[in-house]
């Protein structure tokens, strides 16, 4: 316990010390709202290859959880400079996220794309074209093999390039070319960090500067706490 609260409160200090802090985010971070997560014991991909079903859930339930509040709390301290993520459920959004520091590389279940002109709104059943170009409206989640939206993987690579402090959170890092982000910020000289339980490529597992293995609720919310003592809040 004792060798992970020292973790924590390196990480505490290197938040301080960020002048470019970048979240990056995957499914991990919201299996405490009750959604499942992709690799894991129960995951989408570990039952599928089992031959079993997806676990049904109500989506008018799942809310953010404690990890999503504690990157709001970066937002609000005025720390957090740009959140990727690979995560399609709205809920960073939701926690109070401000769209502008936020690119959903997959996408986001809850709304559409115009496949013209890229312009994104919120889901309605009965909105079909899009009111800025006249051109149709579709769900703005990425398929496997369909290209990600150039605006979002513009800009992240742009954060990702700047970043001195790059956390990676809930994430197996391995569907590209999302994880490219991570590479790209430890290439340019950042502090890699990831905080996931799985496993993820040996070739992260090499180059990052500090590893927890712990549930991210057990981590992140405490060093954000840290955080927050350093700079007297």
């Amino acid at each position: 316990m004792l060798e992970l609260e020292k973790r924590i409160e390196t990480l505490a200090q290197w938040m301080f010390e960020a002048k470019h802090l970048v979240v990056f985010t995957g499914a991990g971070i919201s299996t405490e709202s009750g959604l499942p997560d992709f690799r894991g014991p129960n995951g989408l991909w570990t039952r599928k290859d089992k031959g079993l079903p997806s676990p049904k859930f109500d989506w008018s339930k799942v809310k953010p959880n404690q990890n999503h509040l504690a990157i709001v709390e970066l937002q609000n301290l005025g720390k957090l400079s740009f959140l990727i993520s690979q995560n399609v459920d709205n809920l960073h959004l939701s926690s109070g996220i401000k769209p502008d520091l936020l690119a959903e590389l997959h996408g986001n279940q809850f709304k559409l794309r115009c496949q013209s002109c890229g312009f994104k709104c919120d889901a309605f059943p009965d909105l079909i074209f899009c009111p800025q170009c006249g051109g149709e409206l579709a769900s703005s989640v990425v398929d496997f093999g369909d290209p990600l939206p150039e605006e979002e993987v513009e800009i992240s690579e742009r954060h990702s390039r700047e970043s001195d402090l790059f956390i990676v959170v809930g994430s197996s890092l391995v569907v590209y070319p999302a994880a490219d982000c991570p590479k790209t910020a430890f290439e340019s000289g950042a502090k890699l960090v990831i905080i996931n339980q799985g496993e993820v490529p040996l070739e992260f597992e090499r180059i990052c500067h500090l590893r927890f293995r712990e549930k991210i609720g057990e981590v992140l919310p405490p060093a954000v706490a840290g955080l927050k003592k350093i700079m007297g809040n």
